[in-house]
């Protein structure tokens, strides 16, 4: 028995497929082979288009079938993860109506501060754990306002990974998670939020129905099983936000563990068994994989837009047709400090962790004479670590501290400059775990279909190895001298 996992991202969809028994990876593939299209018609929009989506992952899954390494009849149950917070929108007949505005859109983000000071601020923090902010609630809000003929034709909404669950299946629905993600989940009274609901005019039969998260979504449809050598019938059993199934990827289930990625975006996300909230929603608070009614796991995101589309704005603009692990090297021949230049990697729209400020990215300090591109490529990996620490000290500020952060050895992982440079400014150590976005929508599909609970999947991890601060007390001042830049701009 096999497992297909399904990893929705910004950049490509990638398949993993692992044997249900050993939880071993058996294959995995990803397509695009470019990273796929970011749509911008105006300055800190961005859209993507639903159906490119579904055909990644028709790509993505044959690509892996076509390794020969199992049987695709032989699949039990297939996961999906994807990328948080966007909104796609269908009729009665399931078409899309429009692209869909995905997590690093900011067009939403003033009607979002409105709904937070009419609603209440203490009410929304209280209930939904968040201010309505640029979320999904908030991008529908924007929809009704300027495309009034697209909202009226809308049946229903959904999350990213509950589309492409209704393209394998044909069935909507959703769950608690999705709709915390959304901003659209009462914590208080354990129901889609009323008071979002009447505040932004919204019909609650726009909403799908809701799941649990490790359950049957639906059963894959004969035409799209014939298509990709699938059995017709098997369940889709397990959907969730990239950063959650990151966290379950990384074995991250209990209260005080913590997980960290560095993809296009990059992320520091904890779990609590506390319903908490930052004042100033700078930091954000959704349910967990493993929340329930009676067991209230909160995931606590710090979310920085501006990560590795920084690193990979650098290898572009370079001149050079280099690899990331030519750029890495080059970096690393710099000391640290990158002889005075400072980045700031906030070009991708608002931050959150900045109250919702879009200051664009910076490059301070340049030397035309000095500076090289070695120079800038350890400026910027430096200079996401160090918004890495911004972003750790107001997680720290509510309560959580971690001395161990878990990780991939993916993305800006790879990288020893950015690996050490996170180790020491943070003063943690990083442990890195085997396992990416789509083994832990495998792994979670398993735990759906009943193949083996959360706790079986998390005893068979095993750390890979890891790194400890070097030389904290020099990243401290480095820090305090970028912070300053930084603060300019505030």
């Amino acid at each position: 028995m096999y497992l297909l996992g399904l990893d929705l991202g910004t950049s490509s969809v990638k398949a993993s497929v692992i044997d249900a028994q050993s939880q071993k990876l058996l294959a995995s593939a990803s397509y695009p082979e470019t990273e796929a299209e970011i749509i911008s018609a105006h300055p800190g929009w961005a859209e993507q288009d639903p159906d490119h989506w579904w055909h990644f992952v028709q790509q993505a899954v044959s690509k892996c079938n076509a390794n020969g390494q199992y049987n695709p009849k032989d699949i039990a149950a297939i996961g999906i993860a994807y990328q948080m917070h966007g909104l796609v929108m269908v009729d009665k007949e399931q078409n899309v109506l429009r692209h869909s505005i995905i997590w690093c859109d900011s067009r939403a983000v003033n009607i979002g501060h409105d709904a937070f000071e009419n609603i209440g601020e203490q009410k929304c923090l209280s209930t939904l754990l968040n201010s309505p902010g640029n979320f999904t609630a908030s991008k529908l809000a924007w929809v009704k306002q300027n495309e009034p003929s697209v909202f009226a034709q809308t049946d229903k909404i959904m999350l990213p990974g509950d589309f492409i669950a209704m393209k394998f299946t044909g069935e909507i629905n959703t769950s608690i998670s999705a709709l915390s993600e959304g901003v659209l989940w009462d914590f208080q009274k354990d129901e889609v939020s009323k008071d979002i609901l009447n505040y932004y005019g919204f019909s609650e039969s726009l909403m799908p129905p809701v799941q649990p998260l490790f359950s049957s979504h639906g059963t894959l449809k004969k035409e799209i099983a014939e298509k990709l050598s699938l059995k017709e019938g098997i369940p889709v059993t397990y959907k969730a936000g990239d950063q959650p199934n990151n966290a379950l990827a990384l074995n991250v289930l209990q209260p005080g563990e913590v997980a960290t990625t560095a993809g296009t975006s990059g992320v520091i996300y904890g779990v609590t068994n506390q319903l908490c909230f930052d004042t100033q929603s700078r930091i954000n608070s959704f349910a967990h994989v493993n929340y329930a009614t009676t067991n209230k796991n909160i995931g606590v995101l710090l979310c920085i837009n501006g990560t590795g589309i920084f690193n990979h704005w650098v290898k572009t603009i370079s001149g050079r047709h280099m690899s990331y692990e030519e750029l890495n090297n080059l970096a690393e021949k710099i000391k640290p400090g990158a002889e005075g230049l400072k980045a700031l990697p906030f070009g991708n729209g608002a931050e959150r962790m900045l109250n919702n400020k879009i200051i664009g990215a910076h490059i301070h300090n340049i030397d035309f004479n000095f500076h090289t591109i070695a120079h800038l490529a350890r400026a910027v990996q430096e200079g996401i670590a160090f918004s890495f620490r911004y972003g750790l000290d107001i997680m720290r500020e509510n309560g959580m501290k971690p001395q161990v952060v878990r990780a991939a050895k993916a993305n800006m992982f790879l990288s020893n400059v950015f690996s050490q440079s996170f180790a020491d400014v943070n003063n943690v150590e990083v442990e890195y775990y085997e396992g990416d976005g789509s083994y832990g929508a495998a792994i979670g599909a398993g735990i759906g279909a009943g193949v083996f609970s959360a706790e079986e999947a998390g005893k068979s991890r095993k750390s890979t190895g890891n790194i400890q601060p070097k030389d904290a007390g020099l990243y401290d001042e480095l820090y305090l001298q970028w912070k300053h830049e930084l603060h300019k701009h505030l």
